[in-house]
């Protein structure tokens, strides 16, 4: 029906099309920021303004830390995508942050896989979704590998009131039902994101390890600059902690938060409800995380949807030979 329409009105639904997106996606930050149930847009602002570290000085670099966490999580779509196609950094650039502005109020950003896709033609769009899948398999993996050796050192450093018993017959219980979910899916038509599984396997078993490796340490560079940044405004609003324990906290509470799932525009109440209670054990009190969990998220993901907000206003479809 579509393409029976003539092209001016194409081009005028294609044009509204792209404007609600960034309209929608202006909306649901504002929502966020206004309708926060867990801190006041009024108290947050008062926090800042009387701390006086909270300089123009101190914003520019914590931009320059967003800028470096986006370039390496640019860098390496564009390492894992030209194993489909030659792609320039500018290129993955527009797309990374293009995604990003359409995806920012989709359950788990599970928009960006589509994002990503329609900036390629239609014969390289599956494999861009396949190659999606693993870039975010790649950061979770260094979430959860740094996270279970965060948490351990978070159990020996603060001993939470832990029912042992129950926790380790939990984890038996957990495992052996992975063992069997894993059994049952390599016997089944199990998909992942719309992706069979053993289509998916396949894909990673064929893809060039070298890339794998590069994507995989990429992954850790964007990892610790991050949680450096968390660990950076912890000083900031002068919190009485040391590196390592500071990281045993903060790469506990992104495993955790990676565990639940959750539409991404409360993905800022998510962390901040786990952060609060993980800096409990050390006395922070939760309008000091609560503040730094809203400005991680206005300066790793506000801010790019912005400029991502352009490439939306700016995307047209590819032609069939790119």
């Amino acid at each position: 029906m579509y393409s029976r329409l003539p092209y001016k009105t194409k081009q005028f639904f294609f044009v509204l099309i792209k404007l609600s997106i960034v309209v929608g996606a202006f909306y649901f930050i504002y929502h966020k920021i206004a309708n926060n149930s867990t801190l006041k847009f009024s108290d947050f602002i008062d926090f800042l303004s009387k701390n006086d570290a909270f300089s123009l000085k101190t914003i520019l670099f914590l931009v320059l830390l967003s800028i470096l966490n986006w370039f390496f999580e640019i860098l390496k779509w564009k390492t894992l995508v030209t194993s489909i196609k030659k792609t320039s950094f500018k290129n993955a650039l527009e797309q990374s942050l293009g995604a990003l502005t359409a995806s920012l109020f989709t359950p788990n950003r599970i928009g960006e896989y589509g994002a990503k896709a329609i900036y390629y033609a239609a014969n390289h769009r599956k494999r861009i979704m396949l190659n999606n899948l693993l870039s975010n398999m790649l950061q979770m993996s260094v979430t959860a590998i740094l996270g279970f050796i965060g948490f351990s050192f978070f159990i020996v450093e603060y001993d939470p009131n832990i029912n042992y018993y129950k926790f380790t017959r939990f984890l038996v219980i957990a495992i052996m039902a992975f063992t069997l979910l894993g059994f049952g899916m390599t016997k089944s038509k199990f998909s992942i994101k719309g992706f069979a599984l053993e289509k998916i396997k396949y894909f990673i078993v064929a893809y060039p390890k070298i890339k794998l490796v590069l994507g995989f340490l990429l992954s850790v560079i964007r990892y610790a600059i991050f949680s450096f940044q968390f660990y950076f405004l912890l000083q900031l609003f002068e919190v009485d902690i040391t590196y390592l324990n500071a990281m045993a906290i903060i790469t506990t509470m992104y495993l955790l938060a990676s565990i639940v799932p959750s539409i991404f525009i409360f993905d800022v109440i998510i962390k901040g409800s786990i952060a609060v209670y993980l800096f409990s054990f050390i006395q922070v009190n939760e309008l000091t995380i609560l503040s730094i969990v809203t400005l991680m998220w206005l300066f790793n993901f506000v801010l790019p949807s912005i400029f991502g907000s352009y490439y939306v206003l700016n995307f047209n479809f590819p032609k069939n030979d790119e």
